[in-house]
């Protein structure tokens, strides 16, 4: 079976370690929504973090997923 994910680099642009919601949908062929989530992603001051986010409920989504939508702006978590 596939396991499928997303990578997806966050760049912190503030003096201090932040932590952002990254949004992502996982989509079809058709551009339907097969699930999103939102992970939260730890990053350093002035740094960059790879994540790798996977498809959640993977054994029944897995098989639908062709791309994924991503927010290209992370929002700060509180």
């Amino acid at each position: 079976m596939r396991h499928p994910y997303a990578t997806v680099e966050v760049t912190n642009p503030n003096a201090a370690t932040s932590t952002f919601d990254v949004h992502l949908v996982f989509e079809d062929a058709d551009d339907m929504t097969v699930n999103g989530t939102i992970e939260e992603v730890t990053v350093p001051a002035n740094g960059t973090r790879t994540v790798r986010v996977p498809v959640d409920n993977a054994e029944e989504s897995a098989p639908q997923v062709d791309h994924c939508d991503l927010d290209p702006v992370a929002s700060y978590h509180w």
